[in-house]
């Protein structure tokens, strides 16, 4: 995948009434310099994630892959309020860390519209998403029907829940907790909030069967079990050393504003907009959003359908079980014949 820089000049409003008056900067990949006569399938990635698919997604995304970046022109976007190069609490100077306005779900996809008039695309050949990446997907179907030809939602819903949003408050929380946050000094702020807040994370990200299969001790002798710990401690780290405290605090507010049906009559009849032939995927051990919240998604779509994928790993399997994705996408899908 290719790295490439848009820079939108003019002021950028923002839905919950906010302004970056000195516009906004979008870091994207694609899969080519030039789209040519190729399908265009644009990826929305989730909360943490980068724009480069082909980097976390690689099961799914690379030559001979089912998103095989020889065939298709294959664009993903990094979202609004990150720390991988498009604006955010880490690159606004008029409003840096705490500062940083709300960014709403819709904010998300007005960015990454621009950038696909940008880029002169007038159709997507399939739009993709999990988790957050799905709350834009879905969005971005309802906003403009006529851009989308065919949509896949995986593990993901149509407005977030009460579940979610308490999930989301736990973790500004633990954030919140760590004085050095509040002190904004530097980027650095808040590392030791924004460990816990990750472990916490991943208790709704996996469950009970995939942390038995993976972390279980394996001396039947044991006196004090470490190994779990130990993998929350690393998990927590691990995202301190690649993200900032401040981004994932606007990340984790956006989340709480997803709601399709925010002034078009609820949930059911927004989703009655989508035209797009629509790919539901849930996961039966996920614990973030059930398998409920997909089947409801394609009971309202017009032409929408459920699949549901078997893990151990709950949430995460939207990540892990590429084959099953793979076969749902090639069964419902002519993209991919």
């Amino acid at each position: 995948m290719l790295k490439h820089t848009y820079t939108y000049e003019e002021p950028f409003e923002l839905e919950a009434g906010g302004c970056l008056r000195e516009g906004i900067t979008i870091c994207y990949h694609t899969s080519c310099e030039e789209r040519g006569n190729r399908p265009v399938i644009w990826i929305c990635h989730a909360l943490t994630a980068n724009s480069d698919a082909e980097d976390w997604w690689n099961t799914l995304v690379g030559p001979g892959l089912l998103f095989d970046t020889e065939k298709f022109y294959i664009v993903c976007a990094n979202i609004l309020g990150s720390c991988y190069g498009t604006t955010g609490p880490a690159m606004c100077p008029e409003a840096p860390m705490r500062r940083f306005p709300l960014v709403t779900i819709r904010d998300l996809v007005k960015a990454h519209n621009l950038l696909r008039l940008h880029l002169g695309i007038e159709r997507i050949d399939l739009l993709i998403g999990g988790s957050n990446g799905g709350f834009q997907s879905v969005e971005w179907a309802i906003s403009n029907p006529s851009l989308v030809k065919n949509l896949c939602l995986i593990a993901t819903s149509a407005i977030v829940s009460p579940w979610c949003s308490a999930n989301m408050e736990s973790q500004r929380m633990a954030l919140e907790t760590d004085p050095t946050f509040d002190e904004q000094k530097d980027l650095k702020g808040g590392a030791r909030g924004l460990a816990t807040a990750r472990s916490m994370s991943m208790l709704t990200y996996r469950n009970y069967e995939g942390y038995g299969r993976t972390q279980f001790e394996t001396d039947p002798d044991f006196l004090q079990a470490r190994r779990a710990i130990t993998y929350q401690q690393y998990q927590g780290q691990k995202l301190v050393n690649r993200f900032d405290a401040y981004s994932y605090y606007s990340l984790l507010l956006g989340v709480d504003t997803h709601n399709t049906g925010r002034g078009r009559g609820g949930v059911e009849a927004a989703l009655g907009h989508i035209t797009a032939k629509t790919l539901c995927i849930g996961i039966d051990s996920d614990i973030l959003f059930p398998v409920s919240e997909s089947r409801r998604i394609a009971e309202a779509v017009p032409d929408g359908k459920c699949e549901v994928i078997s893990s151990a790993f709950g949430h995460d399997g939207f990540l892990l079980e590429y084959q099953q994705i793979g076969e749902c996408l090639r069964k419902h899908f002519n993209l991919f014949e």
